[in-house]
């Protein structure tokens, strides 16, 4: 072997494009139907979910004491959905009984978490690539990520199982918005149809007679009552 000096420089001593990094820091960008997705998220999940300042400057984690889920807030929808995910794996593969959970490091629950959170989010069509890669690869032993090959049946088991939850959820709600919007509807005929009665009665029972459809105020006006006000 041989060596030799050679010259160096800090980053900050040199000038041109910048220089790439892995990963980022935090993801951003919008989630289709965030409302409803996020609500059919905390519906799928089995303990509170809040929103906080974490001083850790974490995003987010799971309170195994209090049972709850904390996520940071101001974050962007979809950074909030994938944290909200990674909890929500972590309240599910690591908050079990010691006894029936394998002893796994905490390398190991992060890299679960994490790739359980990239798998239910695209499944749903958000991109979390560049933030999940880099979190797994940090939190894995050497480049072959061996935390990862070992879980992936549990990751596999748990995307699936909460994917089947979220959708139920999710299509609960789109069914009750359904039915909110229905009764509105039928409300506001209802207020229309009567606006009509009161303001032309002529012109209306013209109408009812052509359709044959009977107003709920015509057996008033065959008792004698409510002419007046016409």
């Amino acid at each position: 072997p041989a060596f030799k000096v050679g010259n160096v420089f800090d980053v900050s001593q040199t000038d041109g494009k910048p220089l790439p990094t892995i990963g980022v820091d935090e993801l951003s960008g919008n989630v289709t139907n965030y409302e409803m997705f996020f609500e059919a998220l905390k519906r799928a999940c089995p303990v509170p979910v809040g929103f906080e300042d974490i001083p850790s400057g974490a995003k987010g984690y799971y309170h195994t004491v209090d049972q709850r889920i904390a996520l940071q807030e101001g974050m962007s929808q979809v950074q909030t959905v994938k944290t909200m995910i990674h909890e929500m794996a972590h309240q599910k593969l690591h908050a079990i009984d010691p006894k029936e959970e394998p002893r796994l490091t905490r390398n190991a629950k992060e890299v679960e978490a994490e790739a359980v959170a990239y798998t239910v989010a695209q499944h749903y069509g958000i991109e979390t690539s560049d933030y999940s890669f880099a979190y797994i690869a940090g939190w894995s032993h050497g480049k072959d990520t061996p935390e990862l090959k070992a879980s992936l049946d549990r990751i596999r088991k748990a995307a699936d199982e909460m994917i089947t939850s979220i959708d139920e959820q999710f299509l609960g709600i789109r069914r009750e918005k359904e039915s909110a919007i229905e009764a509105q509807a039928e409300s506001l005929a209802v207020k229309i149809d009567d606006l009509a009665y009161d303001f032309d009665y002529y012109g209306y029972v013209d109408a009812v007679a052509q359709t044959g459809i009977q107003h709920n105020k015509d057996s008033l006006l065959e008792n004698g009552q409510g002419v007046d006000s016409i």
